[in-house]
């Protein structure tokens, strides 16, 4: 099927056409032709799977159908994410698709000035996208009403459900006109977000291209059993190996991902951080050094990551397992996008052996075995005098543990394990990202 098929506007089409889109993807084909038929939408796909296009240009050519101008200080359409980095990726994904037409859309996210995004308002705008705060600081200012909203999305439900912003959204929805049209787009599919449908949803049309929560197919996934100590060396080593192939790589907390970055910087990286403890100038010029190559390896956290869709991003690798492991399908939806092929390496230490299992029940799959056996908890020993237990031990068929298990694929990164130590590796704390 071609876009040409789905009933979009001619300008839509041949900008699709002048920015090389010209296949819609399994999501698009699906949910295009319902919300331009105004139905309530819940699309589950994963990352990387044109999600953007699939609310975007249905909302886009509705909104050339109406004649005259938004009123001041409203919006006709309002699409929330978040993070900052989504939001402004879904703004430039959108100017493009509208590029020469009259649909204004406007940006309002934290960390930029408020008085300015307050000016930029008042003459009303077609489309808004928005994080939930910034967007509630506006509200209380009378900087924007939404009582003329007939359109809204909840981009990325999913991970606004995990960072808390559900209150937010019961504070934003009853502000929109009730007889609204509403999608809702998510990677995976918590008991949360069924509830959430049926708060803002009417009638929903439920199109998905695969079972919620599973990465995309073209992702080769492998797992090194590695103790804590000896992840850093593994990481320089496996980063050696495509020195020209742009990385990311995701610790759990915000003061772990800036010292890791400063010791593959002192290892001779091109490398670059974002997390919570950056401006939003700091991150947006980190983003656009990675996206322009001048950075080759990015230290990410969870949060910040949100939002980054840069295409030679062919290797993610997981420093440090999730706590929440449907963040371990987002964060590997960072590579294989747009129907590219990609590579997630995860480091298991023996404390990570319960995320692990975690992971790959909500993948419903074993990761395959770089290197390394499985990690299994060590037995307390009987009181004989001799020494206490490690942090684990691996599970070996009869030999000494660090024996290489399973083969990755071929295009994962593969190394001999590194020497084990026999101590219990620190539990990291679950620090906000």
């Amino acid at each position: 099927m071609d876009f040409d098929m789905l009933g979009l506007p001619p300008k839509l089409l041949a900008n699709l056409a002048e920015l090389n889109i010209t296949k819609p993807t399994p999501i698009q084909t699906k949910a295009i032709p319902h919300a331009l038929n105004g139905r309530d939408v819940m699309g589950l796909a994963q990352t990387g799977t044109g999600k953007t296009a699939a609310f975007g240009l249905p909302l886009l050519a509705t909104l050339l159908r109406i004649e005259g101008r938004p009123a001041p200080k409203t919006t006709r359409g309002l699409i929330l994410a978040p993070t900052r980095e989504l939001a402004t990726q879904i703004l430039d994904n959108l100017r493009a698709y509208a590029d020469g037409t009259q649909v204004r859309v406007q940006l309002v996210v934290g960390g930029k000035s408020l008085n300015a995004q307050a000016d930029r308002l008042n003459r009303g705008c077609d489309l808004l996208v928005a994080t939930p705060g910034r967007l509630i600081d506006l509200i209380e200012r009378k900087a924007i009403r939404l009582n003329e909203t007939r359109f809204l999305v909840l981009d990325e439900a999913d991970q606004m459900l995990d960072m808390g912003f559900i209150h937010a959204l019961r504070q934003i929805a009853p502000l929109l006109p009730k007889d609204r049209q509403t999608m809702l787009f998510s990677a995976t599919m918590p008991k949360l977000m069924e509830e959430l449908a049926q708060s803002y949803l009417t009638d929903p049309v439920k199109v998905e291209t695969a079972p919620p929560g599973k990465p995309a197919e073209k992702i080769d996934q492998c797992v090194h059993f590695v103790q804590q100590d000896d992840k850093l060396p593994l990481l320089i080593e496996h980063l050696a190996q495509h020195p020209t192939e742009a990385a990311l790589v995701f610790a759990r907390t915000k003061h772990g991902a800036e010292r890791l970055k400063k010791k593959l910087e002192q290892a001779g990286f091109a490398a670059g951080s974002i997390h919570g403890n950056k401006s939003q100038g700091q991150r947006d010029r980190a983003l656009s050094a990675f996206r322009e190559g001048e950075l080759l390896v990015l230290v990410a956290t969870d949060v910040a990551a949100r939002g980054i869709d840069i295409p030679a991003v062919r290797y993610v690798y997981n420093y440090e397992l999730p706590n929440v492991p449907d963040n371990y399908v987002h964060r590997i939806g960072r590579t294989a996008r747009a129907g590219r092929d990609g590579t997630a390496v995860a480091y298991c230490a023996p404390v990570e052996m319960g995320e692990l299992k975690d992971i790959q029940k909500v993948i419903g799959r074993e990761i395959t075995v770089a290197s390394g056996e499985s990690w299994v908890p060590e037995k307390r020993p009987a009181r004989s005098g001799k020494g206490g237990g490690g942090g684990g031990r691996r599970r070996s068929g009869g030999g000494g543990g660090g024996g290489r298990g399973k083969p990755a694929h071929a295009a994962a990164p593969s190394a001999k394990p590194q020497g084990q130590k026999r101590r219990r590796p620190r539990r990291r704390g679950k620090a906000a990202s």
